[in-house]
């Protein structure tokens, strides 16, 4: 904390400035002067959460990869922070860049910053009986898991208020990750997860081609109906869409793209008017398949999204949060 002696105030007013410092090293002093009205301060949150990624995956295209961003992106939001804080985090080389002392002593309150902005929904001495949890839930999970889940736990601790962050699987996992989230439901990732966060299995989805009924009665097989008609694709960059990328490729189906898109039931309304054939996974948030449709099963070529809990362990919300993760696992029928 900073404190400014203002002379032209009443006798010895004093205007205390909100800072935090780095002084590690003497004679080595950076202040955060969080009252600077020159930083975008919601900015910052962003790119400070960006570096402790960088610090955590090691490259700027490993940062990215995990928390839904460009190579180009992290480094234009690594840039935009030396800018804001006046001084460089980075000792640059070609094309690598490694955290220097002053980015090392950064990466520290960057991560004292995120700690302390994660607990500002806490209510201090009464958070155990009552505060504010945040739950990331991709949308097919919404209706099928967390209505229930909510209902319940909401009866057992009616103090707590729930904040549910819609969302992909990518962009949630990098809010738990980086505590923004408590927990989210999400497809596994492709990759391994960082090993200070938990996973816990809920369901298994197998996935169907979704074909208009008068395709569906016309005799072909799924796969002539994958090779023939216009292929509705979900998002390949999601984690969902992924999985259907690598079955393709696996079962070397060439596919006439036609619309690419995240979100299920639009696909679902897609296939209802007869714009073509997907692949998406049979799963309760979806509801009944619309009259206009049939899902045909893949046989043996049948593959399958996971989807489940991912939690970050021993925060100060822990015995509440895994209260939370508990409900959630009965209503999807894996409870302890």
């Amino acid at each position: 904390m900073a404190v400014e002696n203002q002379t032209e105030a009443p006798a010895w007013a004093i205007h205390v400035k909100p800072s935090l410092t780095m002084n590690k090293n003497a004679g080595k002093r950076y202040i955060f002067d969080l009252t600077n009205t020159k930083i975008d301060q919601s900015i910052m949150l962003n790119e400070l959460k960006t570096l402790i990624a960088v610090n955590q995956y090691g490259t700027f295209s490993g940062a990215g990869a995990r928390i839904g961003l460009t190579q180009s992106a992290v480094s234009a939001q690594m840039q935009r922070l030396e800018e804001e804080l006046g001084f460089q985090l980075f000792d640059r080389t070609g094309r690598s860049a490694t955290l220097n002392e002053a980015g090392r002593d950064t990466l520290a309150l960057a991560e004292e910053i995120m700690t302390l902005y994660a607990r500002l929904s806490e209510r201090g001495a009464g958070a155990a009986e009552s505060g504010m949890l945040r739950v990331g839930a991709i949308a097919s999970a919404q209706v099928s898991l967390l209505a229930d889940a909510l209902a319940r736990f909401r009866d057992d601790r009616p103090g707590w208020r729930i904040r549910v962050v819609p969302g992909v699987s990518l962009g949630l996992l990098g809010q738990v990750d980086s505590g923004e989230l408590d927990l989210a439901v999400i497809i596994k990732p492709p990759f391994a997860l960082p090993s200070e966060l938990e996973w816990r299995t809920l369901a298994a989805e197998p996935f169907v081609l979704l074909a208009p009924k008068k395709l569906a009665r016309s005799g072909r097989s799924w796969r002539e109906l994958l090779r023939s008609e216009p292929f509705i694709r979900y998002d390949r960059t999601s984690f969902g869409g992924r999985l259907v990328e690598r079955f393709l490729r696996r079962a070397r189906l060439a596919v006439h793209d036609a619309i690419e898109l995240d979100e299920l039931q639009a696909i679902v309304q897609l296939v209802a008017r007869g714009m073509g054939v997907a692949l998406i996974p049979d799963t309760a948030g979806l509801g009944k398949w619309p009259a206009s449709v049939t899902a045909l099963e893949l046989g043996d070529a049948t593959f399958q999204r996971e989807i489940g809990l991912v939690q970050r362990p021993r925060h100060s919300r822990q015995a509440v949060a895994d209260a939370l993760a508990e409900c959630i696992a009965e209503a999807a029928g894996v409870g302890a």
